[in-house]
C-alpha cells in the first residue's frame, strides 16, 4: 500500500501580495496584477504581470539585511519559502525542491561569459545552503509545466522512501529573454489575456514565486490537509511549440492522474486549467478536457489575474485552488466573456459558493508536455 502524501502548508509572492491571505483577498475582490508595463527599452509598453522592485525591496530588507547578494529572482524565492521554514524542520530525510523554466537568465545581459548563477543547479544550491538543507537540490525544469510536476516528484520520492518530506519551490521572473521569446512567437496579447474567450489573441507573460510543504507524516496541529492522489505527465511529441490539436498528451495526463487516484469525472468538483489565451492551447485544452466528459465541472484560468508566470504558474495555481477549497468559493476566469473554444466548457463568471473536494489541476507547455495532478481537501480529526 502506497504511503498517502500530503501538502499541509503554502505560500506565495506575487504582484497581488506577499503572502497567501493577501493574495486570496484580492482576488475575491477581482483584482489583477496584470497590467501595462515599460520593460525593454525602446519599445512600446505591453500588458504583464509584475511585482514592483520597490515592493520587493521593502519586504525582504525586512527578513534579511544582505540583499545585495541576492538577484531579484532569489529574493522572490527566499520571501516564498521563508515562512515555511520556521513551521517545519529540516531533516537530513527533507528533500528541497525547485522548480522554474528559466532561473537567473537575466545574468546573462551584457555579458560575454557565462556567469555561475545561471545555472539552475547553483541557484538551487544557494537557496538550498541559505536555509541549511541537507540533502542534494532537486531541479524541476520542464518548461511551464515544472511547478505541477515538482508536486509530482516531490510525492513520488517520498512514496518511495527516498525522503520523509519536501520543500518545493516555483520561481520565474520577467525578463527581456522571455519576453522576446514569446515576441518572436507571436503569442503575447494586444490587452489583457482573455482565457477560453473568443477574442483571445495571446498572453500576458507574469512572474511570481511560490512554496509548499510535502509530507507523509503530517502534524496533528496543521489547518489543513490536502491528499495527492494521483499525477501523471504525458509528452505528445506535437511540436516545440504547439499543442496536439487532439489534445492527446493532456488527455493522457488526466486520465492516468485519475486513474491512479481512483477518481471519476463526476467526481471531481473543480478545475484549476492552465488557460494561456492562446489560440491552440485553449482549444486542444477544451478537447481534453471534454474526452475525459468533464465539461460540466467549474473550471477557470488564473492567468487574467496573474499571467503566465511559467514554472511558477502551476504552484501558485495550485495553491489559489486549494485556497478555493478552503474557503467553499470559486473564483471567476478574469475576462472571460464569449465562449472561444469548439467544445463545451463550464467557465467560472462570477465568484460562487462551492463544496470542493477534488481538484483537477493541469498544465501544458513547449516542447508537448502536459501535467496534471488530483488533489483532495480531506478533514482534519
Amino acid at each position: 500500500m502506497k504511503k498517502e502524501i500530503y501538502i499541509t502548508d503554502y505560500n506565495c509572492v506575487t504582484p497581488l501580495g506577499f503572502n497567501v491571505d493577501a493574495n486570496w483577498k484580492a482576488l475575491v475582490e477581482g483584482k489583477s496584477g496584470v497590467d501595462l508595463h515599460q520593460i525593454i527599452d525602446n519599445q512600446d509598453a505591453f500588458y504583464a504581470s509584475m511585482i514592483h522592485s520597490e515592493d520587493l525591496e521593502k519586504e525582504f530588507s525586512t527578513i534579511q539585511n544582505d540583499s545585495h547578494t541576492f538577484t531579484r529572482l532569489e529574493k522572490m524565492f527566499i520571501l516564498s519559502i521563508k515562512p515555511l521554514i520556521e513551521r517545519h524542520s529540516i531533516t537530513e530525510h527533507t528533500a528541497f525542491i525547485l522548480s522554474t523554466t528559466k532561473g537567473n537568465i537575466s545574468l546573462l545581459k551584457n555579458k560575454t561569459e557565462l556567469p555561475e548563477d545561471v545555472y539552475l543547479s547553483k541557484l538551487a544550491g544557494k537557496i538550498a545552503g541559505l536555509f541549511g538543507f541537507k540533502t542534494k537540490p532537486i531541479v524541476v525544469s520542464n518548461a511551464c509545466v515544472s511547478g505541477v510536476m515538482a508536486i509530482a516528484v516531490a510525492k513520488n520520492m517520498i512514496q518511495a522512501g527516498k525522503y520523509h518530506d519536501a520543500f518545493v519551490i516555483a520561481g520565474d521572473e520577467l525578463s527581456e529573454f522571455v519576453i522576446s521569446g514569446f515576441n518572436s512567437f507571436q503569442a503575447i496579447g494586444s490587452g489583457p489575456c482573455k482565457p477560453y474567450d473568443k477574442n483571445r489573441n495571446g498572453i500576458n507573460i507574469g512572474e511570481a514565486a511560490a512554496a509548499v510543504y510535502i509530507t507523509s507524516a503530517p502534524a496533528e496541529n496543521e489547518k489543513f490537509r490536502f491528499k495527492i492522489l494521483g499525477d501523471s505527465a504525458i509528452n505528445d511529441a506535437n511540436h516545440i511549440s504547439g499543442p496536439s490539436r487532439t489534445g492527446d498528451g493532456l488527455y493522457d495526463s488526466i486520465r492516468n492522474a485519475m486513474t491512479e487516484a481512483g477518481v471519476s469525472a463526476a467526481q471531481i468538483d473543480f478545475i484549476s486549467a492552465h488557460g494561456t489565451a492562446t489560440l491552440y492551447n485553449d482549444e486542444m485544452e477544451a478537447i481534453a478536457f471534454n474526452r475525459m466528459e468533464l465539461q460540466h465541472v467549474p473550471l477557470n484560468s488564473m492567468k487574467g489575474y496573474y499571467g503566465h508566470c511559467l514554472g511558477a504558474s502551476g504552484l501558485l495555481e495550485s495553491i489559489i485552488s486549494m485556497e478555493s477549497a478552503l474557503h467553499g468559493i470559486v473564483i471567476p476566469s478574469k475576462n472571460f466573456e464569449e465562449m472561444g473554444v469548439s467544445q463545451p466548457l463550464n467557465i467560472i463568471k462570477e465568484n460562487q459558493l462551492a463544496s470542493i473536494r477534488y481538484i483537477l489541476k493541469t498544465a501544458s507547455g513547449f516542447g508537448g508536455c502536459n501535467a496534471a495532478i488530483v488533489l483532495e481537501k480531506t478533514n482534519i480529526i
